[in-house]
């Protein structure tokens, strides 16, 4: 195996001119490749990116402009300015260049033009996304609840719905989980929610969700012992740079926390190249700057290294600038007062070579060369040298549809992450459970109406039942008062033997009266007539 990778040929010396080469045991310790537009540095990207290729090392690229792509396929001698990238490797001494095709597969966050590149809302966590989201103390408290309560309650955190309805519930709950875990409001829940809204309106709802990606997918080499090269379609995510540094961001993490500590290995597991770097930082929250340049500080001793591209080295933060070793800078141009400071910023980063005015050799740089300064065995920085770059053997260029379709069929990860899958998770959970006891409820409050019905229906039916029993205990009264009383008959026979008695008791009366008095008939009727008769009348009643 090579111990290094040839960049270029520096300037002449008495041997005839000084290579440039890039030692595989220090190209984890990261790089910049920086220079205007039309310098040639994307071209210096996928020279460098095609040699750790060929030496085993598996790569990732983010291909912003689309033509990245074409290190898939082998250059032709037809291709546009062929005659000048052989005439460059024949000027550095690369006698045997050839053209080569190397092993790729495309990846995609949007699923358009590669495989999907998910991870679930859980595997990112609540501080990576505290970060990314910019969120406060407070409402980080706050999601760190969320996450907590749903590993306590089993539900899946996979996707932004999932997310979304677990903030939901802790803004209807904050009450309970306020006393069981601490401070809960609304209002810190709404501003997540705002935070999240706008995660998703930049594509977030295509990044998160299952199959999610295993990251040793992206550390595979072919049969030749060819490290793959992860090619990430880029142009549309560039356009959403929260997703951009989010996925960066999760992706670097899960290197460092997935593979193990090395130190400084023979040559490196994996390489990153991220093209417009600048997308990275520009309005990015200082918190995530931070945690950036924290992971890319640790992440070399798991031996991955990574590498910016940018127009401007000063679009890079200091604290990320300084872990990048191994630089090639091209040319930059002295039209504003922000260039020229870029030019001095440039110049001042290098070790200095005697023999090289550096902000003078920045500004006259053509295409295809550079001011190049790598990592030596000692891990001290090189001298810099004006350096005239090799060219790559692969395709300059995109791939049309066609192509891209058959190097997708070929690809080792084929069928593995095409189709989403959709799991329960806490969004249907939560959504179950509000739904059954909304059922719950709602056949409580029937159950509830249909009792006070029957109640209702119970009171009336007892109201019934005591006026019936009032009515029959009236009419059973009625009926006894009507049975005692004596019957026209009765009052007729009774009447009839009244007046009978009292005849007879009168004439028994005066019969009496006339034989214990004597005389006459109207003395005989006199007190003592009376008398009688009024005795003998209550006898014959």
């Amino acid at each position: 195996m090579s111990d290094g990778i040839f960049i270029g040929l520096g300037a002449p010396d008495k041997d005839g001119g000084i290579p440039q080469t890039l030692n595989l045991r220090r190209a984890n310790r990261h790089g910049l490749i920086a220079g205007a537009t039309g310098t040639g540095k994307t071209v210096t990207l996928q020279g460098i990116a095609e040699s750790f290729s060929a030496l085993g090392v598996p790569v990732f690229l983010a291909d912003v402009k689309g033509d990245l792509a074409g290190i898939a396929m082998a250059g032709s001698p037809t291709a546009k300015n062929a005659d000048k990238l052989v005439a460059r490797a024949r000027e550095i001494g690369l006698d045997n260049y050839s053209y080569a095709d190397n092993p790729a597969i495309f990846w995609d966050l949007y699923g358009e033009q590669g495989h999907p590149v998910r991870t679930t809302v859980s595997e990112m966590g609540p501080l990576l996304l505290s970060r990314l989201m910019d969120l406060n103390e407070t409402q980080e408290g706050v999601l760190s609840i969320a996450f907590k309560y749903a590993d306590e309650e089993g539900l899946l955190l996979l996707d932004l719905g999932d997310l979304q309805a677990m903030l939901a519930y802790c803004a209807e709950n904050a009450d309970s989980l306020s006393a069981r875990y601490g401070n809960v409001t609304k209002a810190s829940v709404g501003a997540i929610q705002r935070q999240l809204l706008q995660l998703e309106s930049q594509g977030g709802d295509h990044f998160f969700g299952e199959p999610a990606l295993d990251i040793h997918d992206m550390l595979k080499v072919d049969e030749k012992g060819r490290g793959y090269v992860n090619v990430l379609a880029a142009d549309r995510l560039m356009q959403s740079p929260k997703l951009y540094a989010t996925f960066l961001l999760w992706l670097l993490s899960e290197l460092f926390e997935t593979l193990p500590e090395v130190g400084d290995p023979d040559k490196p597991v994996l390489v990153f190249f991220f093209d417009e770097a600048h997308l990275l930082f520009d309005d990015a929250p200082k918190a995530l700057t931070d945690k950036i340049e924290q992971v890319v500080r640790l992440i070399r001793s798991k031996g991955v290294g990574v590498y910016f591209v940018t127009q401007n080295p000063i679009d890079i933060p200091e604290d990320v600038a300084g872990q990048l070793g191994n630089r090639v800078q091209h040319a930059l141009r002295a039209f504003t007062p922000r260039d020229q400071k870029a030019i001095k910023a440039a110049a001042e980063t290098f070790r200095v070579n005697p023999d090289l005015n550096v902000e003078t050799a920045i500004t006259e740089l053509k295409v295809g060369e550079a001011l190049v300064s790598l990592l030596q065995e000692d891990g001290s920085p090189g001298i810099v040298q004006r350096t005239l770059i090799a060219p790559p053997r692969s395709r300059l260029g995109p791939l049309d549809a066609r192509e891209r379709a058959i190097i997708q069929s070929i690809s080792p990860c084929a069928g593995k992450y095409d189709a989403t899958v959709d799991r329960e998770s806490a969004e249907e959970i939560l959504a179950a459970r509000g739904q059954a006891a909304a059922a719950a409820a709602q056949a409580a409050k029937a159950q509830a109406e249909a009792d006070k019905a029957a109640a209702a229906q119970a009171k009336i039916e007892a109201k019934q039942r005591e006026a019936q029993l009032k009515e029959q205990a009236r009419q059973e009264a009625a009926a006894a008062r009507e049975a005692a009383r004596p019957s026209s008959f009765d009052k007729a026979i009774q009447s009839a033997t009244s007046s009978a008695a009292s005849s007879v008791g009168r004439q028994v009366a005066n019969e009496i009266g006339r034989a214990v008095f004597g005389g006459s008939s109207r003395r005989s009727g006199g007190i003592a007539g009376q008398l009688v008769r009024g005795i003998l009348g209550s006898l014959f009643k």
